[in-house]
């Protein structure tokens, strides 16, 4: 009997949606501030996906200039109805202190590749919207909504509302329909109909160790909701020796023969630290309908496994990816993401010199507005990202180089610059929680070098940098780093009660470009490699 060996998407591919639509299986996951939204995996046997699209690719379904570090696109859910795909997501604006600002919204296409259509504005009452499609064909809005009020409890439960086709909008009365269990910060939530039941799964207990998958059931849409009597169907929480953690936030699957899988978001920590540098991450567990209508891991137990049992689908594997994008092409990998804001010729571009990325350096790593990076996901504990750069500062204001990054507080950036006595010079900088440090005794002369490459050594909790004149030689820069710092847990602050900072996200490593002086000075990439030196 064949395994799939969780997860299943590796990296920070967190809030999964799962979907089959006939023989073909997609999971839409969050984004945050990252850009194109939303990422869509797809397979067809639950063992091995690719990703395949993203669908919000224009400023016109999604605007993030501006939005704050682990802002942007929240849990989106997928579905399928008519015909047509329906993506609800939410775009968050604020997410410290009182309030949330988060904005809810509707786009639809024929195809899973698109095009998408821009967005239909739903609502602002909370996060973590989904969509139910009944039997008779009417469907309904769910999200969480947000209590800003003094003594309220926050998570305020789960609102659902008609949404009209016909008129593109929200319609008729709201309704709370479940105000969660003592687990508390219930959120996430999906609606299912099975034997004349109306299934509602919930995240509940937060999404660093104490989060939780809690189902509850009713007779009619409208509730009551009863918890299940035995209380979480999936949670780590209180077992710190699983491989998988923090695990929660869950959506469910019936394949073409009738098993049922629920995929959900959890955590791999590095150890001791239990820092998850590699973010939230998407696992599947095998489930069952109980004899008295409660939905189990199949197996008993509600602990997340990291070997579960395939179903009976014929494997289709698909090819491997390419390591190296030389930046021959048109447009950029799709592993490839930019901050905040679409990719646009001004200020990255593969046309002015065919073979290369241009960066026209920007702002500077701390901003939230326009930032000339391009990364990718780190997706395995074990790992190189390579580049070669051609770069002429003519100040120390102007730099280009290598970065490892989580958000604007917390990143590691080894960069090409000038300094008044060394000339062209390599430097190393560093972000811990905002406080600002230069890791290097002194910069590194490589003047007189047309080109220099870079590289980043990834393995667990450790960063080591290294140049090169050829691409072949390698010299190790600076010491070796904390890579578990570039983590959900290391970016939350709280003192005294009050929450200064949070991070959902993970490490990205990639190329960027900055330029103070405001010139707008280009550095020149000439591929970007990433390469996994273990697949786990």
């Amino acid at each position: 009997m064949s395994s799939i060996m969780n997860p299943i998407l590796r990296g920070f591919n967190p809030d999964p949606s799962i979907l089959r639509v006939g023989d073909d299986y997609y999971i839409a996951t969050s984004t945050f501030e990252w850009f194109p939204g939303v990422q869509i995996h797809h397979s067809r046997d639950l063992r091995n996906w690719r990703l395949l699209t993203h669908p919000l690719t224009r400023t016109s379904q999604l605007n993030m200039v501006g939005d704050p570090d682990s802002g942007g696109v929240w849990a989106p859910c997928l579905t399928y109805a008519d015909g047509m795909f329906y993506l609800i997501y939410t775009d968050v604006k604020s997410h410290l202190g009182p309030f949330k600002d988060a904005h809810n919204y509707l786009v639809t296409a024929d195809s899973i590749e698109g095009p998408w259509s821009d967005p239909v504005y739903l609502n602002s009452s909370g996060f973590d919207p989904s969509l139910f499609h009944d039997d008779d064909g009417r469907k309904w809005l769910l999200n969480m909504v947000w209590d800003h009020r003094k003594g309220k409890n926050h998570f305020g439960g789960i609102l659902m509302q008609e949404y009209s086709v016909p008129e593109r909008r929200l319609t008729g009365p709201v309704y709370n329909l479940f105000r969660g269990t003592p687990l508390g910060l219930t959120e996430g939530p999906h609606l299912y109909k099975h034997n004349g039941f109306y299934y509602l799964m919930t995240a509940e207990g937060g999404t660093r160790a104490g989060h939780a998958v809690t189902v509850a059931r009713s007779l009619s849409l409208f509730g009551p909701y009863e918890v299940d009597p035995e209380g979480p169907v999936l949670t780590s929480a209180g077992k710190p020796e699983l491989e998988l953690q923090r695990a929660g936030h869950a959506s469910l699957v019936e394949t073409q023969g009738g098993e049922l899988y629920i995929a959900h978001l959890c955590g791999r920590p590095l150890r001791p630290s239990m820092n998850c540098n590699l973010g939230r991450e998407t696992a599947l567990q095998r489930m069952e309908w109980m004899a008295d209508g409660w939905l189990r891991l199949a197996g008993g137990g509600n602990s997340p496994h990291a070997e579960v049992q395939a179903p009976d689908l014929p494997e289709h594997p698909f090819a491997p990816e390419q390591e190296t994008d030389h930046f021959d092409g048109d447009t950029l990998g799709i592993h490839l993401n930019s901050l905040r804001e679409p990719v646009g010729d001004d200020w990255a571009t593969l046309k002015e010199r065919p073979g290369y990325l241009r960066l026209k350096g920007r702002e500077s790593l701390y901003s939230t507005q326009r930032q000339s990076l391009i990364a990718r996901r780190q997706q395995a504990f074990a790992a190189e990202a390579e580049t070669a750069v051609e770069f002429e500062p003519e100040t120390y204001q102007q730099l280009a180089g290598l970065v490892y990054y989580y958000n604007t507080k917390n990143y590691y950036y080894l960069y090409i610059s000038r300094d008044e006595e060394r000339g062209k010079c390599l430097g190393i900088m560093s972000s811990d929680r905002g406080k600002y440090d230069e890791p290097l005794e002194a910069p590194v002369s490589v003047e007189g070098w047309e080109r220099v490459y870079l590289k980043a050594s990834l393995d667990h909790e450790r960063l080591q940098f290294h140049y090169s004149p050829d691409g072949k030689s390698w010299t190790a820069v600076g010491p070796v780093l904390d890579a578990s710092k570039i983590s959900d847990e290391h970016a939350e602050s709280v003192t005294a009660g009050f929450r200064f900072d949070q991070g959902f996200t993970g490490a990205f490593i990639g190329v960027c470009a900055q330029d103070l002086s405001g010139r707008r000075t280009h550095a020149d990439f000439d591929y970007f490699t990433y390469r996994e030196t273990d697949s786990r």
